[in-house]
């Protein structure tokens, strides 16, 4: 006779509830959600590209992938964000983070070192502050063309950003941390050799035909872009010196100057800022950018370059007092970096917001480097021509 009738059946022989189809969708939805999330942070991202400072090398319209492995995948700063949204929520315009918890920053261990020439995204530096009703203008360079802070708080929303939700910026990397940069009539010097862009990068000149009667169209097929100046037989062209190569050679043209800034001629919204540098977009330099374990004099010549890196990227209390310069609350004469910075500027040389206008890019701001074109849109070509088939998975040198 079997006694066992009686007992009651093990918890592994009950049968198992079936989800219901609502939470199945859910289960997947949160799956899905944390997965992507995981490729976004440490492995690849997409960006599109808004404008045309890195011409002829990347496109408005550009779809890209940017690897997050190449550098090192930056651990967020700011963890608690709404998925898929950088800082600002799409609908409601309001935060899409809470930067009441903010961790320190690492880097998990990369491929490869940044290199001179790499196409770099990271976080704009001056994107601390930013005014909500103007998010394309930059703050400091508001203030450095007229506008005063108290107008500025007064008459607009401000807000600061930390450091892994501010703007992304693309650029291409001309000096790394250690390296000597200047600018010569519209010419990168790094450390004393001329660094020339070869198949890319936007110069303007001013192009002197030999009559007023000219096919420009013949030109703009070529890949200049062109203006009118106030004389019939004088355009302004932008182009690569490669396209103006090939002007020379026309029959018609009469002459062709490159459209530089004179070398002593002051620019005050070119980095650092100073009076006593008569620097501009043209011409500028040298400067050394700093270097992780460099040592540098804290004197009137060098805080103009230094004095942001210190206090704000690096996170010092610094002032001065007399002439003297109190560092975390003790007298210091000089200052060793802890992070290395890179120099970054866009292609489209006189058309790009860059570090000649806000100067260093910390490591702590690197995003990844773009990898490739996977889409690119023409939003002024036709229907059947909005897409640039010849850019797709085109690879970003």
């Amino acid at each position: 006779m079997n006694w066992k009738f009686w007992q009651k059946k093990k918890h592994s022989d009950k049968p198992k509830i079936k989800k219901t189809k609502t939470r199945e969708w859910v289960d997947a939805i949160v799956f899905a959600v944390v997965a992507a999330t995981i490729i976004r942070v440490f492995f690849i991202e997409a960006y599109t590209i808004p404008s045309g400072s890195m011409e002829r090398s990347l496109l408005v319209g550009d779809f890209l992938f940017v690897s997050k492995v190449n550098y090192g995948a930056r651990i967020p700063m700011t963890p608690i964000a709404f998925p898929f949204a950088h800082h600002t929520m799409p609908l409601t315009g309001t935060k899409a983070y809470w930067d009441g918890v903010q961790w320190k920053y690492r880097r998990l261990p990369g491929l490869q070192d940044i290199k001179r020439n790499d196409v770099v995204v990271f976080n704009f530096p001056e994107g601390d502050t930013v005014v909500l009703e103007r998010q394309d203008d930059n703050y400091y360079q508001m203030q450095l063309r007229g506008e005063s802070r108290e107008s500025i708080w007064s008459g607009f929303s401000v807000t600061s950003r930390p450091v892994d939700k501010r703007e992304n910026f693309i650029k291409r990397c001309i000096a790394i941390a250690g390296d000597t940069i200047s600018m010569k009539n519209g010419l990168a010097v790094v450390n004393g050799t001329p660094s020339p862009l070869v198949g890319t990068g936007g110069f303007g000149y001013n192009v002197e035909f030999t009559t007023a009667d000219v096919n420009l169209k013949l030109f703009e097929d070529m890949g200049f872009k062109i203006g009118p100046t106030a004389l019939p037989t004088i355009y302004r062209f932008e182009g690569t010196p490669d396209l103006v190569k090939e002007l020379k050679k026309s029959p018609y043209v009469k002459s062709v100057t490159e459209d530089l800034t004179p070398a002593d001629e002051q620019d005050i919204l070119i980095f650092p800022h100073d009076k006593n540098r008569k620097w501009n977009l043209d011409n500028y330099g040298p400067i050394i950018v700093p270097e992780k374990g460099w040592t540098v004099t804290l004197d009137s010549l060098t805080m103009p370059l230094y004095e942001r890196s210190i206090r704000i990227y690096e996170g010092n209390k610094l002032e001065k007092v007399g002439n003297d310069w109190i560092l975390n609350g003790k007298k210091a004469t000089t200052y060793t970096f802890k992070m290395d910075y890179y120099w970054m500027m866009g292609d489209n040389r006189h058309a790009s917001a860059d570090s000649r206008y806000w100067g260093f890019v910390p490591e702590d701001h690197i995003v990844g480097k773009a990898l490739f074109i996977w889409l690119s849109i023409d939003s002024e070509g036709s229907f059947f021509n909005k897409i640039r088939w010849s850019r797709i998975f085109k690879g970003i040198h």
